[in-house]
């Protein structure tokens, strides 16, 4: 289920870049021109070279950091609204937007319709959290740790094969208003075959006796839903439980090995080097966001999971938002080795939350 929708996701990464070229020499509605003047501003004060391919870069970045604000926004109150209305419904829901989503992009003649149809995936993409919830939902601290090592699964596989896939049927075509029509279309087969998956095979994993019992009790403190500082302290969360360790030490290392990974990264001087550093941090990427997955699905009441998930998916989408602009100033600014050495420290801050006792649990 979600292999099916991460391939559909992904099917648009590699096209992208021809995509917004293609807006930037047809669309006339200036909508496209005023995030253009708004990126150039940006590469003119952090120093980013004029040239086409770096732009490109930005532009696509600003794409991406929109879509992600609107999960950051979404996810959390699609988890908690889970809690309530339970899983199965809210990931028909999501999905039913993600087709609309789908098939605004493959109508799309001018880039104001394809920025709706980024929005409109924006705002329905809580269904990743949705399915950390429905695997958080199982009892065995064991078979969630299975389950989340499974999407882990899921999406490497997405994001390996849907590129692929997409740049296979694109390059099949030309480069006029039709280049990216077979991709849309296949991503919206995709998405209706996702929602025929669930509807006929996934069973509700939230029983209605163990749901929140009252909607606007679920919504009542909607800042802690929205802000980064709550999101950050989980104060939505009323309840927490003990965490297995196993996970938490595993994230540990995986996060410890993020740092010399980023380091040699950093600093690489040759292709061999660089390689090498990109085999660390694949091997520890891979293993951390299962492991940290695990671990938090273990804090919460049990009609919370879709609130937790929720939460845990708002605040990566933060990051996915935040990160690049970031990075690309410090990057541009001071260069790549203190950029990534800067990085490489920050993982000390994760390091340090995880080693800290939790002594105190929430009321």
């Amino acid at each position: 289920m979600l292999l099916i929708d991460l391939l559909g996701f992904t099917l648009i990464l590699p096209l992208l870049p021809s995509i917004l070229e293609y807006y930037g020499k047809t669309d006339h509605d200036g909508i496209y021109q005023s995030l253009q003047h708004s990126v150039a501003w940006f590469a003119d004060m952090i120093g980013v070279p004029s040239v086409r391919k770096y732009n490109s870069v930005l532009f696509g970045g600003l794409i991406g950091s929109v879509f992600s604000v609107l999960q950051f926004l979404v996810s959390p109150v699609t988890g908690a609204a889970s809690d309530h209305f339970g899983r199965r419904p809210l990931m028909m829901l999501t999905t039913a937007g993600l087709i609309a989503s789908y098939a605004l992009w493959a109508l799309s003649q001018n880039f104001g319709i394809f920025l709706l149809s980024r929005i409109v995936g924006g705002i329905s993409k809580g269904n990743v959290s949705l399915s950390t919830a429905i695997i958080a939902d199982l009892p065995s601290p064991r078979a969630r740790s299975k389950g989340m090592a499974m999407i882990g699964v899921a999406f490497s596989l997405g994001f390996t094969i849907g590129p692929m896939i997409g740049a296979y049927f694109a390059s099949s075509t030309g480069k006029d208003g039709s280049f990216f029509l077979q991709t849309a279309q296949l991503a919206l087969v995709f998405a209706v075959s996702d929602l025929v998956f669930i509807f006929l095979f996934l069973p509700e994993t939230l029983p209605r006796q163990k749901r929140v019992t009252s909607i606007s009790s679920t919504f009542q403190n909607a800042i802690d839903l929205l802000s980064p500082v709550a999101l950050l302290k989980f104060s939505a969360v009323q309840q927490r439980t003990d965490s297995p360790s196993p996970e938490g030490m595993r994230a540990l290392k995986a996060i410890a090995l993020l740092i010399p990974a980023f380091l040699i990264i950093g600093w690489a001087n040759t292709v061999l080097v660089l390689y090498i550093g990109l085999l660390f941090y694949s091997f520890a990427a891979a293993i951390v966001i299962p492991c940290l997955s695990a671990l938090v699905s273990g804090y919460g009441a049990a009609n919370q999971k879709g609130t937790v998930m929720g939460i845990l998916r708002s605040l990566g989408a933060l990051a996915r938002a935040l990160g690049p602009v970031v990075a690309a100033t410090v990057y541009w600014l001071a260069g790549a080795e203190v950029c990534f050495t800067v990085t490489s420290f920050t993982f000390l801050i994760p390091l340090a939350l995880l080693t800290i006792p939790k002594v105190k649990k929430s009321e």
